[in-house]
């Protein structure tokens, strides 16, 4: 029986090696692509965004968690379920605003990074700017415009990656005359 356990455990720790070697390849590439760091940050936002508004989907249906009532409660989905499923790791949730209407993720582990050193001649680089855009493009789907950015990050020297998050506003939907 432990050895099923241990076969499993192996295969997670793999496919988690595997997708952030094949990231590190892809932001690699993008480097290569792309004049300077900014324009690779833009992509790596506009990917993220496009897997985000196509993985709420998957996310909704195997999470079986319903509409959020506030952006507190947005918050503690994000890092104790979402994180958790996709990644395997669980951020904390701090540094509210007064409003409430912005917070950090705080990961003392990123996933994305590891094996990663950023090269002196990529110092603006946001390696992981992927999950902004993820993160905006899930929210957008339901119906929250928000921005969000690396407020800190461990490549860059800090103790911990910070994903800074504003709620802008909520979107309302706009129905097709007719289907109302």
């Amino acid at each position: 029986m432990s050895r099923q356990s241990n076969r499993t455990t192996d295969s997670k720790k793999m496919n988690s090696e595997l997708f952030t070697l094949t990231y590190g390849a892809l932001v690699t590439q993008l480097c290569k692509d792309y004049e300077n760091d900014e324009e690779v940050n833009k992509q790596l936002d506009k990917m993220g965004y496009n897997i985000g508004v196509r993985l709420i989907e998957d996310f909704l249906s195997r999470s079986s968690i319903g509409r959020c009532q506030d952006f507190r409660e947005t918050a503690d989905v994000i890092a104790k379920v979402a994180f958790k499923m996709y990644l395997g790791t669980t951020p904390s949730v701090s540094n509210w605003s007064p409003a409430g209407d912005e917070f950090s993720l705080i990961l003392e582990n990123n996933p994305l990074v590891d094996f990663v050193e950023l090269p002196d001649n990529h110092s603006t680089l946001v390696y992981s700017n992927l999950l902004c855009g993820v993160l905006r493009g899930a929210l957008e789907m339901v119906q929250m415009a928000v921005d969000v950015r690396f407020a800190q990050d461990t490549l860059r020297g800090d103790n911990v990656t910070e994903i800074r998050m504003k709620f802008i506003k909520r979107i309302e939907e706009n129905l097709p005359a007719g289907d109302e």
